[in-house]
This record gives C-alpha cells, sequence and structure tokens, in this order.
C-alpha cells in the first residue's frame, strides 16, 4: 500500500519510459493484493514434490534436516520415502 502510495507521487513528475515502468509495477501490484487473500490449493504441488523429492535429495546430496528447516513438513517427507536415517 505504501508502494501504490510513493508510485501515485512519482507518476506526477515521470518520463515517458518511467510512467511505463510505474504504471506497470502498480498493475503488479495491485494483481498481488487482490491474490493475496486466496486459498491456494497445494495437494497437486506436494504429489509432485513427493514423486520427485527423494531422488532429487539423493542426486543432490540434501538431508532430511534440510527438507525440514526449508518447510517441508515430515508427513511430506515421510510420504516422499525420506527419512532422518537418510540423512
Amino acid at each position: 500500500a505504501q508502494r501504490l502510495t510513493a508510485i501515485d507521487a512519482e507518476l506526477i513528475d515521470a518520463g515517458p519510459l518511467d510512467e511505463l515502468k510505474l504504471v506497470q509495477e502498480r498493475h503488479d501490484l495491485h494483481a498481488e493484493l487482490a491474490s493475496m487473500g486466496e486459498e491456494v490449493d497445494l495437494s497437486g504441488l506436494e504429489a509432485e514434490f513427493v514423486a520427485v523429492a527423494k531422488n532429487y535429495a539423493t542426486n543432490k546430496g540434501i538431508a532430511y534436516a534440510t527438507w525440514r528447516e526449508v518447510g517441508v513438513s515430515a508427513a511430506v517427507l515421510k510420504r516422499a520415502g525420506i527419512s532422518r536415517a537418510a540423512s
């Protein structure tokens, strides 16, 4: 919201190219604000992750603890076949 206010102020003195960039940024921010209240169904993405995560973790040397640290739940890791013992 603060950036939207700043964009309006910047548009007053903006040249044509800056105006174009600012109007696009304003459009992007409005779209982002509109989507903030939407619920996202992650089940499909989660299923795709589960299907490839174990091979990816093995190939890249990614430990169970690393997945957990970036927010992957223990239940999802279990479904993917990634265990603490493999770390």
